[in-house]
Order: C-alpha cells, then structure tokens, then sequence
C-alpha cells in the first residue's frame, strides 16, 4: 500500500510555514482584532468629511493604509492557519472573526465611493495643490471616480458592502466540502495494491505509467462527487446567482463584465483570448492523436492525459533537489533574485506536503508588513516542480512589490500575477532543455512542455 496521507502534528517543522512570523501567539492575533475593530470605527467617524478639505481626505486615506497594512496581515494568519487542515473548527472559527470584522469595516466605509464622486474635478485640482500627499493617492482616485457608471448611493452601498461575508458563502462552503469533508475510495493498481486518494495524490495516480492506477483513481475521484452532485450543483447555482446578483446591482451587462472591471481589462480581451484558442484547435487535436498513438490505446480517456508519453522517465525529484534545480534555472534572473530565493528556502516562507484536511492545490499569499507565503502539496514529481518555481514566482514578485510600492498600489491584477510565474516555468523547462543530452529525457520534457498549452 502506497505512503499514507500523514496529520498536520506528524510533518515536521522544518516543512511548514513560519506563521509565527506574523503573530506569535493566537493570543496576539486576538489583541490586534480588536485595534483592527477601533479602526473601524475612526474610519466611519469620517463620513461627510472627505469631500470637505483637503486635509481631511489626506488623513482618512493614511489612516485607511494604515487599517489595511492590519486587516491584511491578521486576515493572512487566520487564512493560512485555516488552509493548514480545513477541519481545524478553532482556526476555521477565527477566519469568521476576522471576515465578520471586514465585511463591518466594508459597510462603515461605503460612504467612501460616493462622497469621492460628490467631489468636482476643479476641487479635486484644488486638494492635490493644497496638500500634495494627495499625488500619491491619484491614480486610486482616478480609477474609483472613473467608475462612476457603477457606484450607487451612500446607503445602497452600504448595503451591499454588509453582503459581503454571505456572498462568499457558496466559495466556502465549497472549499469545506471538497478539502474537509469528501472522501475517496483507494485507487488500486495493476497488481492489487491500493494507493490512498486525496486532493493532492489524485493528479500523481493519473500521472502513472499504470493504465488499471489511472482508471481507477479518476472512477474513485469522480464517484465521491457523483454521490453529491445534487449538493454540487445547488452550491455552484448560488455562486451564479450572487455573481447576477451584485452585476445586476452594479449596473454592468453581465456578471464577466463586473469580474473584469477591477481589473481594468475589457470583456473583448477576454473573448479574444477564447477565440485564439478556438482557432488553434487543430494543433490540440493533432496532438491528442499523437498521444494515443504513443499510449498505444484504441480510445483515449480522461484518465489518459496525464499519463507520460515518454515511457520510463519518470523521476522522483524530492524538495531538496527540487530547490537546487530552481536555483540553477532561475539563474538568469541575478544575483539579487537567488537571495530572495534562498531566503524563502531557508526561512520557512514555505508550507511544502499535503496533511489531512489541508487545501489542495497550490498558492502564493503575497504580504506588505511580511513576507509572502507559499502553500504546496509536493508529491516528488517533475510537475511539483514546476509549481514550486511557479508560485515562488508570485512570492517574489509580491516581495519586491511591497519593498517598491506603497500599500495603495502593492497589489496587482490577475493579467499581471501570471507573467512572473510563468516566466519562472518557461526558465526552468529552458534550463532543463539546456542540459539534457538523451533524446528519451529530451522528448520527455517536450512533452511536458506541451502538456503545459493543452
């Protein structure tokens, strides 16, 4: 029988994140929410005076900074403890707190957007010469003012502000269901044995050689989610409907328009990006009939795409090695970066094997009062691999926001995260390309590269 899925109390130390880094204690944590909960209310305390004077709208936006640099940071502990093993109630309940202590601060600050627009383009001349602190804050004024089209009253606002916590219902009641609560049947392979599923195993069984491993994991998988379909389905029709929802409120054409406001891309961008890959499809498909060729099966299945077509390279690369090949290949990058790199390896910015009840999948949390943190579900193959260069991708790419930009601007928008993340990939599958001499190994590594496009 294959390793079993350990406890979070059975990975060692060195493996896990170093959440201490943002709070010592819970205790800590807990002080700092109710600080958090007096800002809240300072803010408010600013309705109707930040279209009156210059100063004053200067002073609401360093003490907003100031509320955020917190709000982030305690949310970040909460978030990140809570992703540690789903089915911890405690952190799960401390993740409640804090999102009921946002959602209040989102509703005592809606008046925000509203009394900005009350503000004429002349005034606000007049308030950036009078206090020229205000320059920094500029381009956050522009964008907010210039969504005008989509910003409702001072009371409708507040409104749909105090939905917030309940809007994300159907995300986290998903994110229970599927990470705490479902379970799996073990996958059985060719000669019996049995190998445990789970969300981070699934991927590595459809990744065997063995054909019998393959089709059994993806029936074992897909048959926990049959038994609940009728629960998957209520949960995502409720996503819809709260996406139609605020679009609706919001006065957009559609929830996608509403999606893609924030991040300032239009909705024809989007479709454009769909029609290439439609009128690309020839390629996909050429390969896929390569694929079976090479599997050497008279149909080709789902459980079948994973599978290298390359037999016998698969290798089993464990995280030491997998952090010597990411130095190697983000080389190119400087000096400077490897040290970043190095000290996110040697300094716990990492939450590296799977436990029972942790997220799955994988992610980076960038941090402005710390450093970023990076959860994965390492499994020793080559694709793990590749998300570790990923996500550090976004680690450093968060890092070097927040020593560079203020807190206003340290964020950055989905179309922007993936280009420092997939640039790391497309290095490490050069520096892989680069120094391999065996045609088996080298079409191997094509082949994954092409897996990377499908």
């Amino acid at each position: 029988m294959s390793k079993k899925i350990p406890e979070r109390s059975e990975i060692a130390i060195q493996d896990q994140w170093a959440l201490e880094d943002l709070y010592a204690t819970d205790e800590l944590w807990q002080e700092n929410l109710k600080k958090l909960q007096a800002e809240i209310d300072e803010l408010a305390g600013f309705a109707g005076r930040i279209s009156q004077s210059a100063q004053e709208l200067l002073a609401y936006r360093k003490l907003v900074d100031m509320f955020t640099i917190r709000a982030e940071r305690l949310g970040n502990y909460a978030m990140r403890r809570g992703d540690q093993d789903k089915r911890d109630s405690y952190y799960q309940g401390m993740v409640g707190q804090f999102m009921k202590a946002y959602v209040e601060a989102e509703a005592k600050t809606s008046f925000e957007a509203p009394e900005l627009l009350s503000i004429s383009d002349e005034k606000m001349e007049e308030f950036y010469r009078e206090e020229p602190e205000l320059e920094l804050y500029r381009r956050y004024f522009d964008k907010s003012r210039g969504r005008r089209a989509h910003i409702l009253s001072a009371t409708e606002e507040k409104l749909l502000a105090a939905a917030g916590e309940m809007s994300q219902s159907p995300q986290n009641i998903f994110s229970m269901f599927s990470n705490a609560d479902l379970k799996f049947k073990p996958a059985v392979d060719k000669d019996g044995a049995e190998h445990p599923i789970s969300q981070g195993t699934y991927i590595a069984c459809l990744e065997s050689p063995d054909r019998v491993l393959r089709k059994s994991a993806f029936e074992n998988y897909y048959a926990a989610y049959e038994n609940f379909r009728n629960t998957c389905a209520a949960t995502l029709d409720a996503n819809v409907k709260q996406l139609q929802f605020f679009a609706d409120a919001r006065k957009y054409a559609s929830p996608l328009e509403a999606s893609l406001d924030c991040t300032e891309v239009p909705t024809s961008v989007y479709h454009q990006l769909i029609e290439s890959v439609h009128q690309n499809l020839d390629k996909m498909h050429r390969y896929v009939r390569l694929r079976k060729k090479l599997l050497g099966v008279d149909e080709l299945h789902y459980y079948d795409i994973y599978a290298p077509m390359v037999p016998d390279q698969d290798e089993t690369i464990p995280f030491e090695k997998a952090k010597e090949m990411a130095l190697e290949a983000l080389a190119p990058l400087g000096e400077d970066y490897l040290a970043m790199l190095k000290e996110g390896f040697e300094n716990r910015w990492i939450d590296v094997y799977e436990n029972q009840g942790k997220r799955s999948g994988a992610y980076s949390s960038g941090q402005y009062s710390c450093h970023p943190f990076v959860l994965l579900n390492y499994t020793d193959t080559l694709n793990d691999v590749f998300t570790l260069v990923h996500e550090m991708g976004h680690a450093l790419h968060s890092y070097l926001s927040a020593k560079n930009q203020s807190i206003t601007y340290f964020d950055y928008v989905i179309f922007v995260a993936e280009v420092a993340s997939t640039c790391n990939e497309s290095l490490l599958m050069q520096h892989l390309l680069g120094k391999t001499t065996g045609k088996k190994e080298r079409a191997y590594l094509i082949n994954y590269f092409l897996e990377q496009f499908r």
